[in-house]
């Protein structure tokens, strides 16, 4: 272990960036940063400090990284044409420790360097060292524990994102008291520990389960119970396999006791209707953001607190760059729920873990249509509300549309007036939730359309505009029509941490102790909720770009662009050609497991060379993960933790697939800006082999 000096943040920085984040969705006071540190070693200022804790979640979805250090380089998402954090999906060399800037290769400069993570949860952790400090300044013993419950579930969780990301990091558990600190490295193990004992505090000092600072989900026992349960399977993975042996068979039971804590607690259900997780959104505070299902969410809303640097960027990461193909069809604004920016484009995989027939989730979640809203030319027979961007999301089996030609160069933002068109298809009006359709019979073009497989190959990724893919089907759980302005800031809470996934937390300890038969139980319950329900009209579609109803700008030519562009309609129809219109019920349920698998997990057990019962079961779990979870800023993370990120980004991520190496990429590069500012206690400078012990292998 290094023992080294740095020079700190003053702690009344560290206050001030605290509580001039936060969020008044659970605040009913004005927020302010005038106040001296003295002021947090008071009772009421140590309560409104807590208060701030909820301010420091916000920085995970307020910039490029939401999607850099948790989406990009895993198997199911991969960059498109927009390469601003290229690096951290292709794993190249201006991945390292200093970040990537234009002057060494970024694309712009808005990459993600590795210091932003470090930084952030730092900010927040050393709030928490306040309160936890000094909670006994705090008369009334309820408000005592409130503000201990937060300050350790907040820096355990804090603590979690960084050992996660880095492995072994500084511990630091105590005030700043002054500019100059010792730090050591700690273990990886020891950071674990560190998490679990902050979290089994939290647990401990919850107490029911509303905490009501106001309007909006807030942190319970429930929370805290589901995150002590993924350190401990943390703890209990193939990335900690060194030196766990000693915990596993605990960490495993003790984690399948939180996780059902947290399930009862929340009722023992899921929220009906996958829908309503995300695509029902209809606006600021809306019902579906206080569901039972939600364990944990960044909170956001109309007001402008919650604006600015760290204000819901979200929305720009998911969509496909529609505005750009051909014939201009499509113009992006405030009436679309998600700008173009085109940064994360499903991979085949993403696509193909579906059963694209039975399993709802899939076109609850995929956007495959867009309304035209700009007839750019009066002769082609198109007119606004047409469907001018179709995304077929077609199986490696169909051969409908085998000899169908896309243009010499396959290039979806030129296409030519013949070679483009798809088969012509009768439009029905837009969708509601009981009728409508768009079924393949002779009827309307449409002039830019993707499929995903033509003679069993997967050419999806051929639709580029150079010099990579830009034309995809996007997903659709940011959508955000209550914005008022273009490129304004998201007003929905961004969930981040729900039920469905406890449930699969402990179906995996299950599975880690050899009871498949409880696990598969567990994912049972999760795969229920994603079956079609009867009556239900399988090609509707939404998304959160209907709080456009409610928004201001709602008016006019702003309505009209609203109601030609959002059809409220999907592809499953086109995409499961041989399917005849049906509104039955599907059935996802597992009858055996792991030795019978669906066969699109078959075909992955396959391709990533899945064969015991135990490797099976897991890369089950990860599969349904990605058709529970897909997007929700938490896959590298899971795949490190399963020592599966190799083998999968390999497999399905072939931008990643060159350069991804094991022993190095299962860990992010230590911020050489910290290393850089560690001093020995003699006041002298690190050493070169010094820093390049404080390093992660590799970098």
């Amino acid at each position: 272990m290094n023992k080294i000096k740095n020079i700190g943040i003053g702690l009344l920085a560290v206050v001030a960036l605290s509580m001039g984040s936060c969020s008044k969705d659970f605040l009913d006071e004005e927020l302010t940063t005038k106040y001296s540190t003295e002021y947090f070693e008071t009772a009421e200022g140590l309560e409104a400090l807590t208060v701030s804790l909820y301010g420091n979640i916000r920085w995970h979805f307020g910039y490029e990284w939401a999607y850099g250090i948790t989406l990009y380089g895993t198997d199911e998402f991969t960059n498109a044409n927009d390469l601003t954090n290229e690096m951290w999906n292709t794993y190249d060399s201006r991945l390292g420790p200093i970040g990537a800037t234009t002057s060494t290769g970024a694309a712009n400069g808005n990459a993600t360097s590795p210091n932003a993570l470090w930084n952030e949860m730092y900010y927040g952790i050393a709030s928490c060292n306040t309160i936890i400090a000094n909670a006994d300044k705090i008369d009334d013993e309820d408000v005592r524990n409130r503000c201990l419950a937060h300050a350790y579930f907040l820096r355990g969780y804090n603590y979690y994102r960084l050992t996660a990301q880095y492995g072994g990091v500084v511990l630091q558990t105590e005030p700043a008291s002054g500019v100059v600190r010792n730090f050591t490295r700690s273990t990886e193990e020891e950071c674990w520990a560190q998490v679990i004992s902050d979290l089994r505090n939290a647990y401990d000092y919850f107490e029911g389960e509303v905490y009501t600072y106001g309007k909006g989900i807030t942190w319970t026992k429930a929370t805290a119970a589901h995150f002590l349960a993924k350190a401990l399977l943390f703890r209990a993975s193939e990335r900690c396999d060194d030196w766990n042996s000693s915990y596993k068979q605990s960490d495993l039971e003790e984690a399948i006791d939180a996780c059902s804590y947290a399930i009862t607690a929340r009722g023992g259900k899921l929220t009906d209707n996958y829908s309503d997780l995300y695509a029902n959104w209809t606006g600021v505070d809306c019902d579906i953001e206080q569901l039972d299902e939600i364990l944990m969410a960044a909170g956001h809303n109309a007001d402008s607190s919650t604006s600015g640097r760290f204000g819901n960027r979200t929305y720009n990461y998911f969509t496909p760059q529609f505005s750009n193909f051909s014939g201009s069809w499509v113009k992006r604004g405030v009436w679309i729920g998600g700008m173009d920016f085109q940064r994360c484009r499903p991979t085949e995989y993403s696509y193909e873990v579906y059963d694209h027939v039975n399993d709802a989730r899939m076109w609850k979640t995929f956007k495959t249509v867009y309304g035209v809203n700009n007839v750019a030319d009066a002769t082609a027979g198109i007119e606004a509300g047409d469907p001018g961007i179709v995304m077929i999301l077609n199986t490696k089996d169909d051969h409908t549309y085998d000899s169908y030609t896309f243009g010499a160069s396959k290039q979806a933002p030129n296409w030519t007036d013949d070679a483009g068109r798809l088969p012509e298809w009768t439009v029905g009006s837009r969708q509601t939730e009981t009728s409508g359709s768009l079924t393949a019979e002779t009827g309307q073009w449409v002039p830019n359309s993707l499929v995903l497989y033509q003679n069993g190959e997967y050419v999806a990724s051929s639709f580029t505009s150079q010099p990579i893919c830009n034309f995809f089907a996007g997903i659709n759980k940011t959508d955000d029509g209550s914005r008022t302005a273009e490129k304004g800031d998201a007003h929905r809470d961004v969930t981040m941490a729900r039920l469905a996934e406890t449930f699969l937390v402990r179906a995996e300890c299950y599975v880690r102790l050899g009871n498949y038969s409880s696990a598969m139980a567990d994912i049972n319950v999760v795969r229920a909720r994603a079956e079609w329900k009867s009556g239900e009209n399988r090609s509707y579609y939404s998304d959160g770009s209907q709080a456009f109803e409610n928004n201001s700008l709602n008016t006019g030519s702003s309505a009209e662009k609203y109601i030609y562009s959002n059809l409220n309609m999907n592809t499953y129809y086109l995409s499961n050609p041989d399917l005849e219109v049906t509104t039955e019920a599907s059935s996802l349920e597992l009858t055996s497991f792991p030795s019978v698998l669906p066969d699109e997990d078959e075909a992955i057990m396959t391709a990533i060379g899945a064969s015991s019962d135990y490797e099976r079961a897991l890369n089950f779990i990860l599969d349904e993960r990605s058709r529970e979870l897909l997007g929700e800023w938490q896959r590298w993370e899971t795949l490190s933790r399963t020592g599966t990120l190799i083998t999968r980004a390999k497999a399905f991520n072939a931008e990643a697939a060159p350069n991804i190496t094991a022993g190095k990429h299962e860990l992010r590069p230590i911020p050489q800006t910290f290393i850089d500012g560690l001093l020995n206690d003699d006041g002298s400078n690190l050493t070169e082999a010094q820093k390049e012990a404080w390093q992660n292998p590799g970098y």
